[in-house]
């Protein structure tokens, strides 16, 4: 088949031009930037693997503080006189006492107390002068007994919402399901840190189309765009997602809440991407300024229609249907789409034609 590579011509500046390409030849350059990407991306993913624990204890960090603060509202209780109040285990004096029940399967000596077995239970101080919390009773399970005196187990330091009986760990449903959740995590995470080389695979496939002096616009794109998805995906973890989890636990309030892991990862990680994509908004703009293909009027000029693919976008983005948390995505859209106006009315020029 004969080649039909063009000549690169020259505009009436005396510029060289961007050279025209077969189609074969497109897809053979797809096709070697798609392996590179693939190669980086895959390199990350080891390289996250190794600490997916960290990753999946940092991303579970907005859902877990979300469902322990569901659990508690759905503990509170109404007393005798209205004034009862529930109070940290930290609170507790010198020979209080109380019944002490174990929150979970429990080790005392050689004997598993089971979960919701309780004892009576008195705070004093052992013969270091540490003050505890001590068996006040003898405790018999199965064919051991425990004597009075034993230090029962207490988290020191607990916070004051460490109340008994509040599990905000997240569940999984089949012996496999940790693992491949773990894989999940680590390939997301692969792609995240790739992002700067994906844009620069990207910005490599399309640049022979382009003016030399507008290839120079590789760098700053590439900074602006990364930086940005870090700031998107920062504020989805920070500012969206928090409010959105601590309302949409707070509708389950009439059930017991068991929050399956894969369904929650796949949930922030939707919601993190999508903030950190729509974060590039300036940066793209930038760069279609600075090549001369938007403008600031023509964005001004088009600022209804872009409002409504707004709201279509944060509408689907979001977990409900209520306003509120649709405002929640909407908002930031719209002050970068302000925002975006701005930096084409700075960098936007006319784009130079043969």
């Amino acid at each position: 088949m004969a080649s039909t590579f063009l000549d690169r011509g020259r505009d009436k500046d005396g510029e060289e031009l961007g050279g025209q390409m077969s189609f074969l030849e497109h897809l053979d350059e797809l096709r070697r930037r798609l392996i590179r990407s693939i190669i980086f991306v895959f390199v990350a993913f080891m390289v996250c693997w190794f600490v997916s624990d960290r990753i999946y204890n940092f991303l579970a960090r907005p859902v877990r503080a979300a469902l322990a603060d569901a659990q508690r509202r759905q503990i509170q209780f109404a007393g005798l006189t209205g004034q009862e109040a529930i109070t940290p285990l930290s609170a507790l004096k010198e020979s209080d006492t109380g019944r002490y029940v174990f929150p979970e399967a429990t080790k005392l000596g050689q004997s598993i107390i089971p979960p919701g077995a309780s004892v009576q239970a008195r705070v004093a101080r052992d013969s270091e002068g540490h003050l505890g919390l001590f068996t006040d009773e003898q405790l018999i399970a199965g064919n051991i007994v425990i004597p009075k005196g034993v230090r029962l187990p207490t988290e020191e330091g607990a916070k004051p919402d460490a109340l008994p009986g509040i599990d905000d760990k997240l569940i999984v449903t089949t012996a496999l399901e940790p693992f491949a959740l773990y894989v999940k995590v680590s390939l997301y995470a692969a792609l995240c840190l790739s992002v700067p080389f994906l844009l620069w695979q990207i910005w490599a496939f399309i640049s022979p189309g382009l003016y030399p002096h507008e290839r120079s616009y590789a760098v700053p794109f590439i900074g602006l765009s990364t930086i940005s998805f870090v700031l998107g995906a920062a504020f989805a973890y920070k500012v969206i997602f928090p409010p959105a989890a601590r309302y949409l636990l707070g509708l389950g309030q009439d059930f017991r809440l068991l929050l399956k892991a894969d369904d929650y990862f796949d949930f922030i990680i939707l919601v993190m991407l999508g903030m950190g994509l729509i974060f590039q908004m300036p940066a793209v703009t930038y760069v279609l300024a600075r090549i001369g293909l938007i403008t600031a009027r023509l964005m001004l000029r088009v600022w209804k229609t872009a409002l409504i693919v707004i709201l279509i976008a944060a509408a689907v983005l979001s977990p409900t249907n209520d306003v509120p948390n649709m405002m929640l995505f909407a908002a930031p859209m719209i002050v970068l789409y302000i925002v975006s106006i701005f930096v084409a009315w700075m960098f936007g020029k006319p784009r130079k034609t043969s």
